[in-house]
């Protein structure tokens, strides 16, 4: 079997420390990259679900892939519900939007210079 080249792989998980962060590349317990990094590096595509279930039959638009943290996904989810006109939350960085907003959200969110898609049903 032909050996890897060091610079193009990358180690996600050892045994020795477990995950490892995906920045500093050092065991989750003791990075050294903060707190104000994304918890999960995506594909850099922010995916718009439409959801109901648990929900009483009423639908959900949850945006999922947003690249921010804290205070900035906040205030984008703010932001977002202003111009929607309805209410919503953020959860475990997942902002849920009340109602079936996915088309009015695209076009904010790729007016903010995100690449967005719209997954599921």
């Amino acid at each position: 079997m032909p050996r890897r080249d060091a610079q193009n792989s990358r180690l996600v998980y050892s045994t020795d420390g477990g995950r490892l962060c995906p920045q500093c590349q050092r065991p989750e317990a003791s990075c050294v990259c903060g707190r104000d990094r994304p918890a999960t590096v995506g594909d850099g595509i922010v995916r718009l679900h439409r959801e109901t279930k648990g929900r009483g039959g009423k639908a959900v638009t949850l945006i999922r892939g947003l690249p921010l943290t804290g205070e900035a996904l906040k205030s984008l989810a703010k932001a977002l519900k202003q111009k929607c006109g309805v209410g919503g939350s953020v959860k475990d960085d997942v902002v849920e939007i009340q109602g079936d907003q996915r088309q009015l959200l695209k076009t904010e969110l790729e007016r903010r210079g995100f690449t967005v898609k719209i997954a599921g049903g």
